[in-house]
């Protein structure tokens, strides 16, 4: 049968947009997570090029509760910053606030920082685009390195971006920006709308996917567990197959959440217990 470790169901704060930190946190103690990715975003964690929240003060309210923080993942799918920003003060706004990103998450415990390739303009070349990327993506693994966290890209949806929107274009960047503190992630949501499995992706990058954003969807949607198409055993299955132990991410988007995350996050673990020991 297909197993999972309650560890590595990390909850994730996106969808807590009306509520506070503290509820938060309660609510991922109730429903029983012991994992949590961290979306750095007003109200739970200011972070910005010039400063960030207390993390000693944050990290004490996420031990107090039994959790652990494994994965940093600052807002980065809006403006004002991106990976692939043009304009050279915008680029070393950009490069400041995921630096920040990455300290940040070193000193609250964190494997992981989740990144992406950014978007650019779509009215310039996309090689242009695709320079300031990767370069965004060197500088940063540097960074990385010496904080001693590991950065995982996800691929984009086509709407989002016109650079890492598939595995292919993930492979390219990887190789691109080889650095050991440079790894991937798999969104499922993307991996779906693209036409790939997870299958594909584990062909491809094998041990060197170390994080997953791990949802429900129609391929279209960040969904909890039961509303989408995918089939939750099948998938913990193919994890199983490829020995795959870190962590897997539950960014849940859609606003049908909002007014009751605690709610779902709990339907949504329960469906996880189904394949726990």
């Amino acid at each position: 049968m297909a197993t999972i470790r309650r560890e590595q169901v990390a909850g994730m704060n996106i969808h807590y947009i009306h509520y506070s930190l503290d509820y938060f946190l309660d609510a991922q103690q109730r429903a029983g997570f012991k994992t949590i990715e961290l979306w750095c975003a007003a109200p739970h964690f200011w972070l910005d090029h010039m400063t960030y929240s207390d993390t000693k003060a944050v990290g004490r309210k996420i031990k107090d509760r039994g959790l652990s923080v494994q994965v940093l993942t600052p807002e980065n799918c809006t403006y004002p910053y991106q990976f692939a920003a043009k304009e050279p003060a915008h680029r070393e706004r950009s490069f400041g606030y995921f630096a920040n990103g990455i300290r940040a998450a070193a000193e609250l415990g964190c494997r992981f920082m989740e990144v992406n390739s950014g978007w650019g303009y779509w009215n310039e070349e996309k090689e242009e685009a695709w320079k300031r990327s990767r370069e965004m993506l060197c500088r940063l693994a540097d960074v990385a390195g010496r904080e001693g966290v590991t950065l995982v890209m996800e691929s984009l949806r086509p709407e989002e971006s016109q650079l890492v929107i598939n595995l292919e274009s993930a492979k390219r960047m990887f190789d691109e920006v080889n650095h050991p503190n440079f790894k991937v992630m798999v969104d499922t949501c993307a991996m779906g709308v693209a036409g790939e499995t997870l299958e594909d992706w584990f062909q491809v990058f094998g041990d060197n996917i170390q994080h997953m954003h791990f949802v429900d969807g129609e391929p279209y949607g960040h969904l909890v567990w039961g509303d989408g198409k995918h089939h939750l055993g099948k998938f913990i299955q193919t994890l199983n197959d490829y020995h795959y132990e870190c962590y897997l991410g539950q960014e849940i988007t859609d606003s049908r959440y909002f007014a009751d995350p605690a709610a779902h996050d709990l339907r949504n673990m329960h469906n996880f217990e189904r394949y726990m020991d």
